[in-house]
């Protein structure tokens, strides 16, 4: 994970706003709810191309939310399936492009949705899934233009959110906040998950910036509207340890390592057990860490590199395979994250220092 530095707290009441949805509990129930049917329809041979599809997208929205990763593997296998199926229809090739993506296989994506639009999908719809690859692949440029033409032609809380998030990343913070305010503003539904998920985008770019405070700020917001949001409550963990609040970071990981399939959650409880000296506790969730990226990268290298580099190079304690692992990832995504990764992995002592004192600030 990436170490992080106390910055001045932020003004801004982000969850005291002006934009009531219905509870996380509620809305988690009818996440459910609407996968369980959809499933019964598909058994039965009722469920259409874009029913299906929409069924894959709803199955792999759940495993973002509650971090599961057996649900993007069963998304990505009915894709697949669906594309078989039914090799023709846009909808089968834009739901396949969608789960390729999810797991890094991005020149696949991109055929795919070639291969939508041949087929008569919107070129709008193809090309936000298009601008999407591009961000993930640092072809900036590229994607600012999809985006940019998509608020001109609809500015609307998706639009904005989209152009926030890349800003973010290539590290325009005043135009970034901008976007998620425009975002947040042109919300008009009911379920808390969207909303979520754009204020724990939100919080993601803070702490890439190492301002603690407004990361917390909108860790705090994303959960008050989805408790169950795993990913945030993940980060706001990283966020309490580094600010020295070690006893609550270690609470909140311990239900998620134990009961979550991605290793992400077990990887962060030790190296935050090993920082306060608790070292056979640490050993315990780095080994069961170890175990499951394993397993994953034998499966699914390309998208699980970045974070199987990020545990060797810490928790793991092993450089030189961290090292392997950051360019493998670079090769996939050469990004401005992933060539920082590819450096930390190179100068592994100087990583270990600035962490230390980092610490000693805290």
């Amino acid at each position: 994970m990436t170490r992080l530095i106390a910055a001045p707290p932020a003004k801004e009441n982000a969850v005291a706003d002006a934009f009531p949805t219905t509870s996380g509990v509620l809305a988690m129930a009818n996440l459910r709810a609407q996968i369980e049917g959809q499933e019964r329809e598909a058994v039965a041979g009722r469920l259409t191309v874009i029913g299906q599809a929409g069924l894959i997208a709803l199955i792999a929205l759940r495993g973002h939310v509650l971090g599961c990763i057996a649900d993007y593997d069963r998304a990505e296998a009915l894709a697949e399936q669906l594309a078989r199926n039914a090799p023709s229809d846009p909808d089968a090739f834009l739901a396949r492009a969608r789960t390729r993506a999810m797991f890094h296989r991005f020149s696949h994506a991109l055929t795919d949705l070639d291969s939508a639009q041949r087929h008569g999908a919107n070129p709008r719809t193809v090309n936000a899934e298009r601008a999407a690859i591009f961000q993930a692949i640092g072809q900036y440029e590229q994607a600012l233009t999809i985006y940019n033409e998509a608020v001109k032609r609809r500015p609307d809380f998706n639009s904005f959110g989209d152009l926030a998030t890349l800003h973010a990343e290539r590290g325009q913070i005043a135009a970034a906040e901008n976007c998620f305010t425009e975002s947040r503003k042109r919300y008009r539904g009911a379920s808390p998950i969207p909303l979520a998920q754009l204020d724990f985008k939100r919080a993601q770019m803070w702490i890439a910036h190492h301002n603690l405070q407004r990361a917390h700020m909108w860790l705090d917001a994303a959960l008050h509207r989805l408790p169950q949001y795993a990913p945030a409550q993940g980060h706001l963990a990283e966020v309490e340890a580094a600010l020295g609040e070690t006893d609550s970071a270690i609470a909140r990981l311990r239900p998620l390592a134990s009961s979550s399939d991605d290793p992400d959650y077990a990887s962060q409880l030790a190296r935050i057990l090993g920082a306060v000296g608790r070292f056979d506790e640490a050993s315990e969730w780095r080994d069961r860490a170890a175990a499951r990226y394993d397993e994953l990268l034998e499966k699914k290298l390309e998208r699980f590199a970045d974070h199987a580099a990020e545990f060797w190079l810490e928790a793991g304690a092993d450089p030189h395979r961290a090292l392997w692992l950051a360019e493998k990832n670079l090769e996939v995504r050469p990004t401005r994250r992933a060539c920082e990764l590819v450096a930390r992995a190179t100068h592994p002592v100087m990583v270990h220092a600035r962490a230390d004192l980092t610490t000693s600030m805290l």
